[in-house]
């Protein structure tokens, strides 16, 4: 394991940490697929755009640079 490995699996255990704790208090917006909704607007047509464009995009240029 080197530093990367650590920084990125306690980023990832927060990260994870947190969504637990937002879905077992249940308040409103604070769960990572309601601040997604919330960022990209994605209640409007625009916003819908530009988050699936956006994430498509992402997995797209991942999988190719993961497998390339």
């Amino acid at each position: 394991m080197n530093t990367g490995d650590a920084v990125w699996g306690g980023l990832i255990l927060a990260g994870a940490a947190f969504e637990v704790y937002a879905l077992r208090t249940a308040r409103e917006g604070d769960t990572l697929s309601e601040s997604t909704r919330r960022w990209f607007r994605v209640h409007t047509k625009a916003g819908a755009v530009v988050f699936a464009v956006g994430w498509t995009a992402l997995g797209v240029w991942y999988l190719q640079h993961i497998l390339g």
